[in-house]
């Protein structure tokens, strides 16, 4: 086992008892029985986050989404320049995500994710995201917020952000500009990276050592499998290992760790990424990083053996599953994406003791 660093010492001792473990509480008035399905961490943002968790849900009560913050475009950009706020809408998303599928929790998702139409102030403004900020204020904690928005939508897990500051993703980004291709600049802001016409060297976040929500670093420590990915590669998925603090976590975790490959690049930000090269990019951020399983959509992987040597680089096994949308979408199904990541968790390490 890696020996544990000063850092998460120091964070282990700052998370309140019993605040850690919240994503294992009651539900519906009936106390969960410890131990009787995987505890499962999901890190990412946006909709690949989302797509994660919709899967998840589906096969363990005990679930705790960590959500990037430093979104910094739409209503969340507004609500951060203006409130000097974290951003709200990935944690805005991973909450609808979580949603159950019965009225009161489908009601909900639409509710937080209705966006106001109007010539004014309100246009664009999601209403998830202005339920999320009002609660910050009043209670002046981003986590027990957080916890508040979830018990109101009777969310299937527990959603934390990465980080209690608010963050700028920069890169360095070649050919961000057309007319000088060659050249290299570094560009800020998540929405500016992900939309870049030019090739991504590397990102970095400002500040450059943020600190963690110790209650997210607890749950990555605590968790049974950490699921990375699949999401915006460079402005949702890598930002997570910019955290010392939660890197630290995730190098330091019992957890078995798996990374669910996305289905497509994305343009701009991955285009012409081979999926070997998403876990080269990744490994070039974290090279102290382990994973146990890369998760990949068979149909999305032109050549099985790459693909298998750049796992093994991480000392990872590759599982190919059916896990897009029949319609063709560069979409991950729910239904398929949880029986990949069942088998996962069935078939891969010790068989855990929900089974």
């Amino acid at each position: 086992m890696t020996r544990r660093t000063p850092r998460l010492s120091r964070l282990r001792r700052a998370v309140p008892e019993g605040r850690a473990g919240r994503s294992a509480e009651t539900r519906g008035g009936r106390p969960r029985r410890r131990g009787a399905q995987p505890k499962v961490v999901a890190l990412g943002g946006g909709m690949g986050l989302s797509a994660s968790l919709a899967a998840l849900r589906r096969i363990t009560g005990d679930l705790t989404a960590v959500v990037t913050v430093a979104d910094d475009g739409g209503s969340s950009g507004r609500l951060r320049d203006e409130l000097g706020v974290l951003p709200p809408g990935d944690l805005r998303k991973a909450l609808a995500a979580l949603c159950g599928d019965d009225d009161w929790g489908q009601t909900w998702a639409r509710v937080i994710q209705h966006r106001f139409q109007s010539k004014g102030d309100l246009h664009e403004h999601a209403v998830g995201n202005l339920l999320i900020v009002a609660l910050w204020e009043q209670l002046g904690d981003h986590v027990q917020a957080l916890d508040l928005v979830g018990r109101l939508l009777g969310a299937h897990g527990r959603v934390l952000p990465m980080s209690a500051v608010p963050l700028e993703l920069q890169a360095l980004v070649k050919g961000h500009d057309p007319e000088r291709p060659d050249d290299i600049d570094t560009v800020r802001g998540q929405a500016t990276v992900a939309l870049t016409p030019g090739e991504v060297q590397s990102v970095h976040l400002v500040p450059n050592d943020p600190p963690a929500v110790p209650e997210a670093v607890a749950a990555v420590l605590d968790a049974d499998w950490v699921v990375l990915g699949p999401g915006s590669w460079f402005s949702s998925v890598i930002p997570h290992l910019l955290v010392p603090e939660l890197l630290d976590a995730l190098v330091e975790t019992k957890a078995r760790r798996v990374l669910s490959l996305n289905l497509a690049p994305q343009p701009g930000e991955t285009e012409g990424f081979s999926p070997q090269r998403h876990l080269e990019v990744l490994g070039r951020h974290a090279p102290k990083l382990a994973l146990d399983v890369v998760l990949a959509d068979e149909a999305a992987v032109p050549d099985r053996d790459l693909l298998t040597d750049a796992a093994k680089r991480f000392g990872a096994a590759v599982e190919l599953a059916p896990v897009a949308r029949p319609d063709g979408s560069p979409r991950h199904d729910p239904e398929l994406l949880a029986a990949a990541y069942d088998r996962i968790f069935r078939m891969h390490g010790r068989i855990g003791p929900w089974r």
